[in-house]
C-alpha cells in the first residue's frame, strides 16, 4: 500500500513502515507550541503530573500573543506564569514586542520543518501544514503530557484530497477559495480528516496563501491541513531552519489512497464572504445586498501577513476610511510590521484614518482591542465569526479577504474589491 504525505509523516513519527487510516499510533513529537491563553492551564497540569523537567526544552516554544499587551491584572498574571515557566525550564519564549501571533512567529523563527509532527495548544496550529508538516491543535492537558513525555497518541486520519485548478481572477484570493471550500463541505465536512491541498493552483500559490488555506482547515473539522513541500517552501525556510529535509520523500505517492477527492476550479470564483454566525454560511459578495459596517479588521493568523497588507494598501492608498467606520490593521508579527513599515504601508493606512496596532491576535478572539457593541457589524480577515467571538453576542461578524475588508472600510458597507473605485 502506498501512502499520502500525512500517513508518511505519522508512520515515521511512530516508527512504522506503514500506517492505515483509523490505526492508533503513539507518535514522537518534534515541536510543541503554547501561548498565554492556553499555556497557563498546561503549566498547571504539568505540575500536577509531577514532572520536574520537560522532556526537551529545545522543542517547546512559548509565545505571548492573545492578550497582548496585558489589559488586566488577570492577563498580567497569566503572562507572568508563562514567563516564570519558560525561565525555570529554559524554554524559548517570544514575549510582548518580540514575536507576534504564534502561527506567524513559529515558521518565521525556524520552528517549523517539513516532515515533522508539531502540536500546539491552539486549534489553528494546523497552519504549519502549509510547510509540509503534520500540525494539529491539542488541549492544554494534552500539551502538558507532551511536554513531559514528548509523545502523543493519534488515530491516523483518513485524507480528503482537495484538487485545485485554475487561475484566480483579479481581486480573488486564497481566502476566497478556502471560504468557498468550507461553504461547500460544511463545518463538519472534514471532521478528523486530513485535508490535503493539491493541484496546479496550489503549486503556483505563495506561502502566505498556503498558510491561509491550512489555517482554516480546522473550520471544516479537519485534524490537519497539509500541502506537500516544494521550491516555494524551500525558498521561505532556507535561511530560517538549520537544514532542509529531502522534500522528495515528502510527496504523496501517485497511487496513494484517499477517502475522497473533491475538485475546485478557481477560474470562475467570485469574492466570497462568510455571513453570521457560521464559517460555512458562505455566499458570493454579489448576493448579500447592502450591509453597512462599523468596523473593518485586517490581521490575525489567517491574513495578517505582508502579502495581505500589500493587497489592502493597494486598495486604500490615497483614499479615506468612511466616516463612522473603525479600521484596525494588525500585522501578524514584528517581522511583518517592520517590513510593512519599510515599504510605507503603515503610513498609507494611518493617512487613510486606520489605526495600526502592535502585532498580536487583537479582536480575533474577543481580546481587549476592537470589541464590538450590541448591534454593530464588523468585516474581518480573520477565521471565525461565532456569536460573541468579537465582543457582544448581539454583534455580527463577516469573514472575507483583506482586499474585501479594505474596500468595505472605504465604502462603509460590505462590497467586493471589484467595486472599489480608483
Amino acid at each position: 500500500m502506498k501512502m499520502n504525505i500525512t500517513e508518511k509523516i505519522l508512520a515515521k513519527a511512530s516508527g512504522k513502515k506503514i500506517v492505515h487510516p483509523g490505526e492508533i499510533i503513539d507518535a514522537n513529537v518534534d515541536m510543541v507550541m503554547t501561548h498565554d491563553l492556553t499555556g497557563p492551564l498546561a503549566v498547571e497540569a504539568f505540575k500536577k503530573i509531577g514532572s520536574q523537567k520537560v522532556w526537551d526544552n529545545k522543542k517547546i516554544v512559548v509565545i505571548l500573543d492573545h492578550q497582548v499587551p496585558a489589559e488586566s491584572v488577570k492577563a498580567a498574571e497569566l503572562h507572568k506564569t508563562m514567563r516564570d515557566f519558560a525561565k525555570d525550564q529554559k524554554l524559548t519564549i517570544y514575549d510582548v514586542g518580540r514575536g507576534g501571533v504564534c502561527h506567524q512567529v513559529m515558521p518565521e523563527k525556524g520552528h517549523v520543518t517539513p516532515g515533522t509532527v508539531i502540536v500546539g495548544s491552539d486549534s489553528h496550529t494546523c497552519t504549519y501544514g502549509a510547510f509540509g508538516s503534520f500540525a494539529t491543535g491539542i488541549g492544554s492537558t494534552e500539551a502538558a503530557a507532551v511536554m513531559a513525555t514528548g509523545k502523543i497518541w493519534f488515530k491516523v486520519p483518513p485524507t480528503i484530497k482537495l484538487d485545485i485548478k485554475g487561475k484566480f481572477k483579479n481581486h480573488v484570493y486564497p481566502k476566497d477559495l478556502i471560504l468557498n471550500i468550507i461553504g461547500n463541505l460544511g463545518v463538519d465536512g472534514a471532521i478528523y480528516r486530513a485535508a490535503e491541498f493539491t493541484g496546479p493552483t496550489i503549486k503556483a500559490m505563495s506561502i502566505a496563501g498556503r498558510m491561509t488555506l491550512c489555517n482554516m482547515a480546522v473550520e471544516m473539522g479537519a485534524k490537519n491541513g497539509i500541502i506537500a513541500p516544494d521550491q516555494t517552501t524551500t525558498d521561505f525556510l532556507v535561511n530560517r531552519i538549520k537544514k532542509m529535509p529531502n522534500i522528495d520523500k515528502l510527496q504523496s505517492d501517485p497511487d496513494a489512497e484517499y477517502e475522497r477527492t473533491v475538485e475546485f476550479d478557481v477560474s470562475k470564483l467570485e469574492p466570497q464572504i462568510a455571513c453570521p454566525s457560521s464559517v460555512d454560511n458562505v455566499k458570493p459578495i454579489s448576493e448579500i445586498g447592502n450591509i453597512p459596517i462599523n468596523q473593518a479588521f485586517i490581521g490575525s493568523c489567517t491574513n495578517g501577513r505582508l502579502e495581505d497588507l500589500q493587497i489592502a494598501a493597494q486598495i486604500i492608498k490615497g483614499k479615506k476610511i468612511k466616516d463612522n467606520v473603525r479600521a484596525l490593521i494588525i500585522p501578524a508579527s514584528q517581522e511583518v510590521w517592520s517590513q510593512a513599515n519599510n515599504e510605507g504601508l503603515l503610513k498609507i493606512f494611518t493617512d487613510a484614518g486606520a489605526i495600526v496596532c502592535g502585532s498580536a491576535c487583537g479582536p480575533c478572539l474577543g481580546g481587549h482591542i476592537g470589541l464590538l457593541a450590541a448591534g454593530e457589524t464588523c468585516v474581518a480577515s480573520s477565521n471565525r465569526n461565532f456569536i460573541g467571538r468579537m465582543g457582544s453576542t448581539q454583534a455580527n461578524v463577516y469573514l472575507a479577504s483583506p482586499a474585501t475588508v479594505a474596500a468595505s472600510a472605504i465604502a462603509g458597507r460590505i462590497i467586493s474589491p471589484l467595486e472599489a473605485k480608483a
